[in-house]
């Protein structure tokens, strides 16, 4: 394009080209903001973000770092388990010496038995059906007729028993079948399509005959020193709703709401308004509404939180990533051994001193379309490291802290398999029943009970909550 030729046209030209350039630099630099937050939400894995290792695919890697060099199998005082000799097996079958290679026929000389081999197999599965006959007389002093009862358990013409209804139970609770799939392999493996209103009335006995042994596990859960809080999201009637966990190493509690933060918290199914120990949880900020607790943070979701800041290129999370990983194996792993005091007046000097340098990398906030400025997730990092120093350091100063709240992590990822396969809750109270059946089964096998019997035992209403 020519150029004008006078000076006050050049001064015009020069005016439109410096604004068109400034416009141009907001535009570059908003693109150059999305752009940033499109790879980083790419890049996103269970290392550095709140998703799941299952999301990894064969990228995943462990969570803490492993020592290396190591032997492969199990480790020295590890208890294996293998099928052991039984002293009566169910049958014999005696394999006699035929015939010696000269030819000599050996088949009717006496042998003994010179080694063994068990093959354990299942039995050919059947329902086992009782027929219970009512029988009568007549009295021969007044011929008066006379007949026996029906058990009060045999209620219908033709029934399944407890042991029938606590297997679909747990084929539906613990092993995360649908109950058409349920039928199906009652159909498969028994001959005997158990249908769905069944397993239904069957789960709804089951729940309401576990509201004593729930009280029990709530009692107890409030009288243990450390408990993990937790809470993860499900789809019910197509809805999200939060399945809420409390839970420590020998109890499982979980109900389901359709509210996470305080709302939940606050309402008669949680505990959390009663409890006064240790409150393990992932720095959500309804848990620290709660001042009569002591709380701790999840140093798991810290260290992702970080290794995300770190991949930016923020040096202080990278230092302050590798000052809880040094705390981590000072205190054997998590495995809560304090620190001494001078160790710990170490760390807590360089934490101090890591926030700052944090202070000074990361951007200051910007103004938002919003009231409140924009910041970045490092610097929202950095102000809940700040805040809730004490509850992130909790685990290198008090024996009972565990690093992580992985016990809560662990207790609520079997819901998660069952949304999977099920594909969420067609009705609240199904989703009512789940949460207090599956509480009681994680339970039943934190104290290592055998859990069909348990359900058997709880089916027959003869459970024992002591």
């Amino acid at each position: 394009m020519p150029l004008p030729t006078d000076i006050t046209a050049l001064q015009n030209m020069v005016t439109e080209l410096l604004t068109e350039v400034k416009t141009l630099q907001t535009q570059v630099a908003t693109l150059k903001l999305e752009n940033d937050r499109l790879k980083a939400a790419l890049a996103q894995d269970s290392r550095n973000s709140h998703r799941p290792p299952s999301s990894d695919g064969l990228r995943k890697k462990p969570a803490f770092p492993r020592k290396k060099g190591g032997k492969r199998g199990g480790k020295q005082g590890h208890k294996g388990k293998t099928l052991d000799f039984v002293a009566t097996p169910d049958y014999q079958l005696r394999h006699r010496a035929q015939r010696c290679e000269c030819g000599e026929d050996l088949s009717e000389l006496p042998q003994y038995t010179l080694s063994k081999r068990q093959v354990f197999e299942l039995p050919s599965p059947k329902l086992e059906v009782t027929e219970h006959q009512v029988q009568a007389c007549i009295c021969p002093r007044c011929n008066r007729l006379n007949k026996g009862n029906f058990p009060t358990e045999v209620k219908a013409h033709t029934q399944y028993g407890p042991k029938a209804k606590a297997l679909a139970i747990l084929l539906n609770n613990a092993y995360k079948l649908p109950y058409r799939k349920v039928r199906q392999f009652f159909n498969d493996v028994f001959g005997y399509p158990i249908n769905e209103a069944t397993q239904y009335h069957a789960q709804k006995q089951c729940f309401e005959r576990l509201e004593s042994l729930e009280k029990v596990h709530k009692t107890a859960l409030l009288q243990s020193p450390v408990n993990h809080f937790d809470e993860t999201g499900m789809r019910v009637k197509g809805k999200l709703h939060w399945l809420h966990c409390c839970s420590n190493e020998q109890w499982t509690y979980l109900f389901i709401h359709q509210n996470r933060g305080n709302l939940a918290i606050q309402d008669h199914p949680s505990i959390l308004p009663q409890y006064k120990g240790w409150d393990i949880h992932d720095c959500w900020l309804a848990y620290f509404l709660h001042p009569q607790c002591q709380h701790a943070v999840c140093g798991a979701h810290l260290l992702r939180e970080l290794h995300a800041v770190e991949q930016n290129g923020r040096q202080w999370a990278a230092r302050m990533k590798e000052l809880l990983l040094y705390a981590y194996e000072q205190s054997n792993q998590g495995r809560r051994a304090v620190l001494n005091q001078s160790v710990f007046r170490t760390i807590d000097l360089q934490y101090e001193r890591i926030c700052r340098q944090a202070h000074q990398e990361e951007p200051l906030p910007q103004k938002g379309t919003g009231h409140r400025p924009k910041q970045t997730k490092g610097r929202n990092l950095l102000k809940r490291l700040k805040k809730h120093k004490n509850a992130v350091l909790a685990f290198a100063k008090y024996p009972k802290v565990p690093f992580t709240n992985n016990q809560a992590e662990r207790d609520l990822r079997p819901a998660k398999i069952k949304q999977k396969v099920s594909g969420g809750f067609r009705t609240l109270q199904g989703a009512h029943y789940f949460a207090r059946i599956f509480g009681a089964i994680s339970t039943f096998i934190k104290h290592q009970l055998n859990v069909f019997n348990q359900f058997v035992t709880v089916v027959s209403q003869n459970l024992n909550t002591q």
